[in-house]
């Protein structure tokens, strides 16, 4: 099960957040805000943590 962890406006900083959490060895997941057929660079993303790990992905947030 996966959990919001952070809204961002665009994919590239979806993607940093991403490489960021999972750089730290916690598994993360992106996808566009709404329908999955908004799919672009420039439509608003979530990403999401594990359920029950959002206190990793805090501490991580902390360290930056």
């Amino acid at each position: 099960m996966w959990v919001e962890f952070k809204r961002v406006p665009n994919l590239m900083l979806a993607e940093m957040w991403k490489d960021l959490l999972e750089g730290e060895g916690l598994p993360a997941r992106i996808l566009p805000e709404g329908d999955i057929r908004s799919w672009g660079e420039s439509v608003p993303f979530i990403v999401y943590v594990p359920k029950g790990r959002e206190h990793v992905a805090e501490e991580i947030l902390r360290k930056v």
